[in-house]
């Protein structure tokens, strides 16, 4: 199980992350301070880290000296958008900085293309009958392969890994399709009656008005 450090004082959007993290399939431990997340990181080992850089105690950069020699990736969350602030993390050895505010789609994104670059990412799904390997792109019910195109296999992974997250359509045309969104509203819908039908998940990849669908897991 793949094991992801939250260093941010602010409950509401710590809260936030480790719901979405924990949705996609992840072990989150969250630390409100940078003491505190200097003492999870003595008592337990990550994967991932996601340091807030005005954190109380001791900061996110500060923070980054101390993980640097563990060998653990790590992704800034901070409202510092600056290009200046950006260019200091990344040069201080940061995997990835994401500006607050962000959408928790882009969040998982991020945090599946960093694991990815350290061989840490989640490989395999299971889902109502559906098993899903993303290395080997296969994806199996009852023992019998379900032929899904490139794209099909594309949405399955982005909706596994958004478990409950109500996903524009613009949001998957860009991450599936690669290009920018233009209205090209029935091509996502045509593929995503594709995907349900040959899954058997009609009731399971909700449509949700206005916004673009949902894959619905019960807790």
């Amino acid at each position: 199980m793949i094991r992801i450090l939250i260093a941010e004082d602010e409950q509401a959007i710590s809260d936030l992350i480790a719901m979405s993290l924990t949705q996609a399939g992840y072990t989150c431990v969250q630390a409100m301070d940078g003491l505190s997340a200097a003492d999870r990181l003595e008592e337990q080992t990550f994967d991932l880290a996601l340091l807030d850089i005005m954190l109380p105690g001791c900061d996110g950069y500060e923070l980054l000296d101390y993980i640097r020699p563990l060998g653990i990736p790590v992704i800034f969350i901070t409202a510092k958008g600056s290009v200046a602030d950006r260019v200091k993390g990344l040069r201080l050895g940061a995997d990835d900085y994401l500006v607050k505010p962000f959408e928790l789609v882009e969040l998982v994104a991020r945090v599946e293309s960093v694991l990815r670059r350290y061989q840490k990412g989640i490989t395999h799904f299971s889902l109502y009958g559906v098993e899903v390997d993303a290395l080997s792109r296969r994806a199996v019910k009852d023992g019998q392969d379900i032929p899904l195109t490139r794209k099909e296999f594309d949405l399955l992974l982005l909706f596994l890994q958004n478990k409950n997250v109500a996903l524009f359509r613009e949001t998957l045309y860009e991450r599936v399709w690669g290009e920018e969104y233009t209205g090209e509203g029935r091509t996502v819908d045509l593929h995503v009656q594709r995907l349900r039908k040959k899954l058997g998940w009609e009731d399971k990849i909700a449509a949700v008005y206005k916004v673009g669908y949902r894959l619905e897991v019960s807790e």
